[in-house]
């Protein structure tokens, strides 16, 4: 592709599309920080990778009210906006559990399921948009959980951190299911991604 049709997408985007990038880009950081801790461990990469999470969040506040509040919203930008989310709310959250000691192959399980949730949550809401709008500029309500309510096992997980209870000190311990362990900590991924996939479940948009 030549060099002119990269920086013709690069002007095609708007404040709110920069914006939405850096939610991305704070979800990317938070998977480096755990990378880091996991060779170097020291509690401060966690500590860093939740916070990331954390700021992506606030950028995926401001990207959707910027996009509204200048009505600059694009198929683009949501989409954009769908990967960002899956990166920061999906894989990084499962990565920050995966790093801090839910490693065992039932959590990689329920860690799986969890981002594979979040993922369809992503992909249904994008194809029902439009009908969930109901001819207007904004969707009315959620049909399950929006996925960066994963923000909260992060911040959970944060918590724990800073009461040194992650590792073999996670709390609830760990157990073996068959060969395989099990750190029921985890499960509150495995609700989570339930939760986010749920249609009966209705929440009202802000």
């Amino acid at each position: 592709m030549k060099p002119t049709k990269h920086l013709s997408m690069i002007r095609s985007f708007h404040l709110a599309d920069w914006l939405t990038l850096g939610n991305a880009s704070c979800g990317v950081g938070a998977l480096f920080s755990m990378m880091t801790y996991l060779q170097n461990p020291n509690v401060l990469h966690v500590f860093f990778a939740c916070g990331l999470v954390a700021l992506a969040f606030i950028f995926d506040v401001l990207d959707g009210r910027i996009a509204r509040w200048r009505q600059q919203t694009s198929p683009l930008g949501q989409e954009l906006d769908s990967l960002a989310d899956v990166i920061s709310f999906g894989v990084a959250p499962a990565a920050i559990a995966y790093g801090v000691g839910m490693d065992g192959l039932w959590d990689r399980i329920i860690l799986l399921y969890f981002v594979a949730c979040g993922v369809s949550r992503l992909a249904r809401y994008n194809v029902t948009a439009e009908t969930l709008a109901q001819g207007g500029d904004k969707v009315k309500y959620f049909e399950g959980t929006p996925i960066p309510s994963s923000l909260l096992l992060v911040l959970i997980i944060a918590i724990a951190a800073a009461n040194g209870a992650i590792g073999d000190r996670l709390w609830f311990g760990m157990v073996h299911i068959g060969p395989w362990q099990f750190h029921p900590l985890a499960l509150m991924f495995a609700v989570s991604g339930s939760l986010m996939i749920s249609r009966t479940l209705r929440i009202p948009k802000l």
